[in-house]
């Protein structure tokens, strides 16, 4: 039989991850009036399919609790002038104020510092990232973005 305390200490154990989670997820932005980012990412030799890994299982979802809107994300085949392939992926926020904002944030998050070391601990996965910024012309078909 458990003592009090330590049914306490369990029950705190169990209830912290679901307080940290239970955050409001920021509004999408408006898709005719977005910033959006496109950005390109030259794996290291061998490491695309960890750098789809940890897109997949954590990058995503670190994205989604700062704000940051994904729209598609793209695998680009090896080729003469990426050898390693290239992830490419766009990004949408309300401003590029916010985009920064939310790039700060990301990059301060316990959890993405967390991920980030440990997908990189036998070597980094990105060689190099580009970023494009572009806003929607007004002869694009419609774009909608989860609520």
């Amino acid at each position: 039989m458990m003592k009090p305390a330590a049914v306490l200490l369990a029950a705190a154990a169990f209830a912290q991850p679901a307080a940290v989670s239970a955050q409001t997820p920021a509004p999408a932005p408006d898709p005719r009036s977005a910033i959006y980012e496109l950005r390109i990412y030259y794996p290291a030799a061998g490491k695309l399919d960890a750098l789809n890994a940890r897109f997949r299982e954590h990058t995503l979802k670190i994205f989604a609790k700062h704000g940051m809107t994904s729209v598609a994300y793209w695998n680009e085949a090896a080729t003469a002038a990426s050898p390693n392939g290239r992830v490419v992926y766009v990004l949408a926020y309300p401003s590029r104020a916010a985009r920064d904002a939310d790039w700060q944030a990301f990059g301060a998050d316990p959890e993405w510092k967390a991920v980030s070391a440990a997908s990189e601990a036998n070597g980094k996965l990105v060689d190099k990232v580009e970023s494009i910024f572009m806003t929607m012309t007004d002869y694009s078909p419609p774009l909608t973005f989860p609520h």
